[in-house]
């Protein structure tokens, strides 16, 4: 199967490992994996802000770019991001009466999907030490984040898969279902409220006892990080897909536990 990678503009400027983790999981797998070089943000915060216009125009871009190439489906390491591109993008097109623009954004969605909805829904992943050669000896919890829960439905797909890792050890996170408080912008016009909300997740964290807290989202991850490390917490964070493409023969470099880094 060709497979083209959807960074995610987050991940590609801050997270690469995570992206590249995701290439080495497909790539083990069997499959070729292609970089359509036109992509950039996906408009997901401008359109949760309500600038649809200038949204519209970054979508248009992602449309474009994922045009360009020939692939058989789409991934990205990012449960909000897939959702802006499969529920946001169609909408913002048709909000401004663009059915030309809908009717491709919405093929483009069809094909798209997060990591771990690749990996179980088509490739048939069910058991990442036995199909992927995950190994990961270390003592983790794990944060569900908001749109790949809400948006996505992606239910408990990247937590069966990181307790099927070898070695890991996965404890309940408490209130595991609550937000987080990131949001994207939300965290900066609401800086209060979405303290309040990280206080609150970042002690749930602090009570499992875990050394790190994993999760499908870099942003969300980020925001978490941040909020241990203020805290005085020795929890970092890591993405999923670095778990998953962890292996005996080359681990996946563990954050400092004295800084809340996440990876």
């Amino acid at each position: 199967m060709r497979i083209a990678l959807f960074a995610t503009c987050i991940v590609d400027a801050m997270y690469p490992s995570t992206a590249r983790a995701t290439v080495r999981i497909l790539e083990r797998l069997g499959h070729e994996v292609v970089f359509p070089a036109g992509q950039a943000c996906c408009g997901q915060m401008h359109t949760n802000s309500g600038y649809f216009d200038a949204a519209r125009k970054v979508a248009a871009n992602h449309i474009t770019a994922f045009e360009s190439v020939e692939y058989d489906v789409a991934v990205a390491p990012s449960g909000s991001c897939v959702a802006s591109v499969k529920h946001q993008h169609p909408m913002l097109a048709e909000r401004a009466g663009d059915t030309d623009l809908a009717e491709r954004a919405t093929a483009v969605g069809a094909k798209t999907y997060e990591l771990t909805q690749l990996l179980v829904d088509v490739l048939g992943v069910t058991d990442a030490a036995e199909q992927l050669g995950s190994y990961f000896p270390h003592t983790i919890t794990y944060h569900p984040s908001c749109h790949g829960m809400r948006l996505l439905r992606l239910g408990d797909r990247q937590l069966d898969l990181l307790k099927t890792v070898g070695g890991i050890d996965v404890v309940e996170l408490p209130e595991a279902d609550a937000c987080c408080g990131f949001g994207g912008t939300f965290s900066m016009k609401n800086a209060q409220v979405s303290t309040a909300m990280l206080e609150d997740k970042a002690e749930n964290i602090r009570s499992t006892g875990a050394g790190l807290c994993a999760g499908g989202d870099a942003s969300c991850l980020l925001h978490i990080g941040g909020g241990l490390s203020r805290a005085g917490s020795a929890a970092g964070t890591l993405h999923l897909a670095e778990i998953l493409a962890s292996t005996l023969e080359e681990p996946a470099e563990v954050p400092s536990t004295t800084t809340g880094a996440t990876r």
